[in-house]
C-alpha cells in the first residue's frame, strides 16, 4: 500500500525555529545544513500532530501512543520532515511569485517514487543562473534581482503535479501564472536572504518602555511544503491510516512557534488533489 503525502500551504507566517541567532536576526528559521533551504524537522511535525490529536480527543486520542510511540517503544508511524516546495517572493510583475528550482522538483519526484505515489515520472527541467522558466514573458524582477524568462516555458506536468499538493482552489488556480523555476544557486540566495523578518518586543507594564527587543525570521503566508506518513516496518497500517484520516478531517494544523500570536497555521491537503475543472 502507498504512503500518504500531504501538501502544507501556509495560511499565516510560519516560524519553525532553530533556536539560533545570526547577526542582526535573533531567531532564525530551521534550515537544512547543506542546502540552506528552510524546513520543518520531522520531530516538530510529529510533535505537532501528536498534540493536535490529543487535543482533538474522541476516537483519535486512543491511537496516539500506538501511532507516535512512548518512552519505552517506537510508534507505528514514520513522519517525515516537511520539505519546502514553493517560496513566495516579492516581484514587480505580480503581487508575488512562487519560486522553486530543479533540485526541489527532483526531490519531490524521488519522494513520490519512494512513497509509491504517481507523479514520480515527471521530468525535472534545467535552468541556468539568471534565467527563469515561467508563464510571464520578458524580464522579471524578484526582490531587487533581474531575471530573464526563457523558452520553453513551464511544463504542464510540473504545474499539474504541484497543484495537486495545494488544498485551496483559489491558490491552485493562480499557480500557472505565478510559478517560476529558477536555478538551484539562485533559489538558495532567495531562501537565505528573502524571508520576512519581524520585530518582537516585551514592554515594561508600568512605563511601556522596551525591556527586550528581538527579531525573528519567518516563512511567509502561501509558502508550500509537503510531508509523508509511512507505516513502520512490519507494523500494521492502522496508525498511519488513523493519523492521515485525522489530518484530512482537520484541514488546518498549527506548526512551529508563536502560536499565541496567530502564527504557524497551515492548510493540509492529501495528495493527490483533484485537477481544477477543465484542466490547467
Amino acid at each position: 500500500m502507498s504512503d500518504v503525502m500531504f501538501g502544507l500551504l501556509a495560511e499565516t507566517f510560519l516560524h519553525p525555529g532553530s533556536g539560533q541567532s545570526d547577526g542582526a536576526i535573533d531567531l532564525k528559521v530551521a534550515r537544512e545544513a547543506v542546502t540552506g533551504y528552510p524546513y520543518i524537522p520531522g520531530s516538530a511535525v510529529k510533535g505537532a500532530l501528536r498534540a493536535a490529536m490529543c487535543d482533538g480527543g474522541g476516537e483519535h486520542k486512543e491511537h496516539v501512543d500506538a501511532a507516535f510511540g512512548q518512552v519505552d517503544g517506537a510508534g507505528s508511524v514514520l513522519v517525515s520532515d516537511a520539505r519546502l516546495l514553493l517560496l513566495p517572493v516579492r516581484s514587480l510583475t505580480r503581487a508575488y511569485l512562487w519560486l522553486t528550482c530543479p533540485l526541489i522538483l527532483e526531490r519531490l519526484r524521488r519522494d513520490l517514487e519512494r512513497a509509491g505515489l504517481k507523479g514520480g515520472d515527471v521530468p525535472t527541467p534545467q535552468v541556468k543562473g539568471g534565467e527563469v522558466r515561467t508563464a510571464v514573458a520578458g524580464r522579471i524582477f524578484l526582490e531587487d534581482r533581474l531575471f530573464e524568462a526563457v523558452e520553453p516555458a513551464l511544463p504542464d506536468a510540473i504545474v499539474d503535479l504541484i497543484g495537486r499538493l495545494i488544498a485551496d482552489d483559489g491558490a491552485r488556480g493562480r499557480l500557472s501564472d505565478q510559478l517560476c523555476i529558477i536555478s538551484n544557486h539562485d533559489f538558495r540566495w532567495f531562501a537565505e536572504n528573502a524571508l520576512p523578518v519581524q520585530a518582537r518586543n516585551v514592554l515594561d507594564p508600568a512605563t511601556k518602555a522596551s525591556n527586550n527587543l528581538w527579531y525573528e525570521e519567518s516563512l511567509p503566508p502561501d509558502t508550500l511544503l509537503y510531508m509523508t506518513l509511512t507505516a513502520r516496518g512490519s507494523a500494521d497500517e492502522t496508525g498511519r491510516t488513523t493519523v492521515a484520516g485525522f489530518v484530512e478531517g482537520q484541514k488546518f494544523l498549527q506548526f512551529g512557534g508563536n502560536e499565541t500570536v496567530g502564527q504557524g497555521w497551515v492548510r493540509a491537503g492529501r495528495y493527490p488533489q483533484p485537477s481544477p475543472e477543465g484542466g490547467r
